[in-house]
């Protein structure tokens, strides 16, 4: 019967932790089931979540996880809904300003621009995660080539 290599306990075969002092045993298998992470979340489910709240999601999956598909899934969140952010940051900027100043008009293409990238990012946040869920690696066109270089691999 085998020994606990720290406190020199018996502990049966295949036994991933000493039941007496609960140290981890070499001879254990560590490896997680098919699909899933340490944490339990099957890559659909966690690929899924990268999205949830945008690019914040996307950068605690992207250091947590080292699953390829989670990953890019994580990557292509921030870069989409970070880009997103930017956009909506800077026409706010250059337009609510104009229009506090008194130039009307480019207060109105301000709001119209606004919104319609507030309507671009509820549909991409619906449809990247829909995709996600499905299992698919759902590639946007230009965002896709960013975040293939923020996981360190060209496809």
């Amino acid at each position: 019967m085998p020994h606990c290599t720290k406190c020199g306990a018996n502990v049966a075969d295949n036994t991933a932790f000493c039941p007496s002092c609960g140290a981890t045993q070499g001879g254990a298998p560590t490896s997680a089931p098919a699909g899933s992470s340490q944490s339990g979340l099957a890559e659909n489910v966690a690929g899924l979540l990268c999205y949830v709240l945008g690019w914040i999601t996307g950068l605690i999956f992207f250091l947590t996880d080292k699953r390829p598909f989670v990953r890019f899934h994580a990557a292509q969140s921030i870069v989409v809904f970070g880009a997103l952010m930017i956009i909506r940051i800077a026409i706010g900027m250059m337009f609510v300003t104009g229009g506090l100043m008194g130039v009307g008009a480019g207060f109105s293409l301000g709001v119209m621009l606004y919104w319609l990238i507030s309507v671009v990012g509820l549909i991409l946040w619906i449809l990247l995660m829909v995709k996600a869920y499905q299992g698919e690696r759902y590639r946007l066109p230009i965002a896709a080539e960013f975040a293939d270089k923020l996981v360190g691999k060209s496809v």
